[in-house]
């Protein structure tokens, strides 16, 4: 859910003005509201100019799978910068193909058998790469993407290291360090008496240890105060060691479960349980998240993806004119990156990639590129950069504060990328590891590392085995 989310965020950014009508796929219409003309005409422009967008393309219409719309839908705030340059200086179109999450995969399996022209499909799920380049479902770019060009050359790296048989197969367009942060009450943390982690970060004393000091002095079930919630904090952990569970090195798929880094890891989240800072379950919290427990006071911290700070799922209908993120975490709510390993080389945070891959038997691969070179210059290029940061203020509410926050989480998740893809490899092998009973959660809900791993090993090293030799 968390993937999903965050996606559909990326496609709200840019300031709205007059009504339009899209059409989709399915032959329904949807309202969505279009950017103001003189801004269409300012990106109009600044896409004409850019002489990293070359040539022209003879198909305008690139087909699109998922279970999100690039396009802005009903609920959206405005057309993307990167879509309305792909329109101006191409005529271009994304046509969507609408599916469930769920049944994405079959959808695409149907679709490329009867050659539908699917054109290209989300790959920053990490749940399509490998495996679908093991299963013929994707293709290389690299006969329609040149990676030494001045549009990609900043995102090389990011993309060779994450090549399969020699072939780039997943399209980084940018990395980013907002898979997951750690929301707090700054009320709650002065109250305690502690820094605010905003600070710590910026001394560089935001640790595991500056976390589990303020757990400890923080949590009392018994007197309904409550530590970390939220589904996404052992992973967010995690990869702070910097060591991802299932990595890829050298073309090859790594398992490192076995790694100490892994282990460390394991044991302090461990330790977290065993002193009762992980919350769901614990006292009368029950095994629902409580977010709103924030900015109440009673949750100390609440890990999670930032698309939880774009927008927010609470259906609101009284006259509260704040953003719904602040209605759910309260009015002094911030965020920080995951604390950082002491123990490791550098300062490792999640790291997501916004990336694309294309789709084997797609009608108009030239189109992808030329969309993706689209989004790569609008990430590039200072005046989109502007009128996207003042269109997310305006749009969200956000603070000159949280951009710049931001723009740290994402300059250490670019320093330092770690992509895990133990969901990237098959469908069993990501049950086996995402997993409450002998998986990488296990520990936060109280079973040893050690008795996990001799559960799991022998069956992950199998299937990673497997994997690589389909190359």
């Amino acid at each position: 859910m968390m993937m999903r989310k965050y996606k559909a965020a990326l496609a709200l950014l840019l300031v709205a003005g007059m009504s339009m009508t899209s059409f989709g796929c399915d032959g329904k219409t949807e309202s969505y509201k279009e950017m103001d003309s003189s801004v269409r005409e300012e990106v109009a422009s600044l896409a004409g100019e850019d002489d990293r967008l070359t040539g022209e393309l003879e198909n305008k219409t690139i087909k699109w799978l998922s279970d999100w719309d690039i396009n802005p839908g009903t609920t959206a705030k405005s057309t993307p910068v990167d879509l309305a340059m792909f329109q101006e200086r191409y005529g271009g179109k994304v046509e969507w193909i609408s599916c469930t999450y769920a049944e994405r995969y079959d959808k695409l399996a149907n679709s490329i058998n009867s050659d539908e022209g699917i054109d290209f499909f989300y790959g920053g799920n990490f749940d399509a790469f490998p495996k679908g380049a093991i299963r013929g479902m994707f293709v290389p770019a690299d006969d329609y993407i040149d990676f030494e060009s001045e549009a990609w050359k900043d995102i090389k790296e990011a993309n060779d290291n994450i090549m399969w048989n020699g072939k780039h197969y997943m399209i980084v367009t940018q990395v980013t360090g907002d898979g997951c942060a750690v929301i707090y009450n700054r009320d709650t943390i002065e109250e305690l008496g502690f820094d605010d982690p905003a600070e710590l970060l910026e001394k560089d004393e935001w640790t595991w240890e500056a976390f589990k000091e303020m757990l400890e002095a923080f949590v009392d079930p018994e007197n309904g105060k409550y530590g970390i919630d939220g589904w996404w904090f052992e992973g967010g952990l995690s990869a702070t060691t910097g060591v991802p569970y299932i990595g890829l090195e050298g073309g090859k798929l790594v398992n490192n479960l076995s790694d100490p880094s892994v282990e460390r890891v394991q044991n302090f989240m461990y330790d977290l349980y065993t002193s009762n800072a992980v919350a769901i379950g614990v006292g009368d919290y029950g095994w629902t998240a409580h977010p709103e427990y924030i900015g109440e006071g009673k949750l100390l911290f609440y890990p999670v993806g930032l698309w939880a700070l774009y927008g927010g799922d609470l259906d609101t209908k009284d006259d509260d004119s704040r953003p719904d993120w602040m209605k759910q975490f309260g009015d002094n709510c911030f965020f920080v990156p995951m604390p950082r390993d002491p123990d490791a080389d550098e300062h490792y945070i999640p790291t997501n990639m916004e990336s694309y891959l294309f789709v084997a038997g797609g009608h108009n691969p030239e189109g992808v590129a030329k969309y993706l070179e689209c989004k790569r210059v609008s990430m590039m290029n200072e005046e989109a950069i502007r009128i996207g940061n003042e269109a997310f203020v305006e749009d969200y509410q956000w603070s000159e504060e949280m951009i710049e926050m931001k723009k740290k989480m994402d300059e250490i998740a670019l320093e330092n990328p770690t992509f895990d893809f133990m969901n990237g490899v098959s469908t069993d092998l990501g049950k086996i590891l995402d997993s409450n009973e002998n998986g990488v959660r296990a520990a936060a809900k109280g079973k040893p590392w050690n008795e996990s791993l001799a559960t799991i090993k022998d069956a992950v090293d199998t299937m990673v085995e497997e994997a690589n030799s389909a190359q």
